[in-house]
Formats: C-alpha cells, structure tokens, sequence
C-alpha cells in the first residue's frame, strides 16, 4: 500500500481557506437572484465554448500560417500576447468602450464615461510596438556577427 502525500498542512490551509471564500461569494452571489447569475454563467460558458473559441482558434491558425512554417512557432508568441491583454482588456471594459453605459456609469461614478476607446487603441498599440520591440531585439540578437573562437 502506497502513501499518498497530501501537501503540507500549510497548503491545506490555504485550500480550505480559498474554498470557503468561494462558497461565501458564491452564496453572496446567488442570494439575490439566483436565476439570473446562473443563466448568465450558462450563457458565458455557452458563448466561449462554442463562439470565442473556435474564432480565436482559426485567429491563432491564421497568425501562425502567416508568419510562416519556418519562423511561425518562434515569432507567434509575439503575436498571441499582446493580442491576448487586448481582448482581455475588451472583453471587460466593452461596455464602456463601445459607449453603451453612458448615462448609467455617469450616474453611478460621476466621471465621464469618453475616452474609454482612445485609451483602449493605445494600450492595444502600446502591447504590440512593445512586443515588436522585443522581437527586433531578439532578431537582432539571432543574426549578430559572432567572431570566431580561438583554438
């Protein structure tokens, strides 16, 4: 009979720990109206599945193609990242990108909801310069002149 090593009753801790903060948010959650939290998860796990992820899939496969068979495994890290942080930063601040809360975020925060897109196109153009930035050097670095070693 084999011993099964558990973890450290540190990590256990904080197992129990983050469990019951999860219960305790999720019971906050639901307590107001259950049916309409667990129709929204539903439909976000429903919307990934079966539209996000098969249109950054056949993104993704684009990319890698276009980059090229030789190049396009080294070089497409250098693409999904930035392009990764901005559909990320979309994703949740969407509404306000794309103007729909006016009225609404105005009320609620007393700030003006504009700018929100201008600064969502220069953080996108900021990920990506950067991340070319860091592909140049690599390159650079890759086809330096190295002398030969003496023997």
């Amino acid at each position: 009979m084999r011993k099964v090593v558990v973890g450290s009753p540190v990590q256990l801790l904080l197992l129990a720990c983050s469990f019951a903060l999860a219960a305790y948010a999720g019971v906050r959650l639901f307590a107001d109206d259950w049916f309409g939290v667990a129709v929204w998860l539903v439909g976000a796990a429903l919307l990934h599945d079966l539209v996000l992820l098969p249109v950054y899939a056949v993104a993704d496969r684009v990319v890698v193609r276009g980059l090229g068979a030789v190049r396009g495994r080294e070089w497409v890290m250098y693409v999904r990242v930035p392009a990764a942080l901005s559909c990320l930063l979309l994703l949740v601040w969407f509404p306000l990108i794309s103007g729909m809360v006016d009225r609404r975020y105005r009320s609620a925060t007393g700030l003006s909801p504009d700018g929100f897109l201008g600064r969502w196109l220069l953080i996108t153009a900021v990920l990506f310069g950067g991340s070319a930035l860091l592909l140049a050097v690599r390159v650079r670095r890759a086809t330096k002149v190295r002398p030969p070693a003496d023997h």
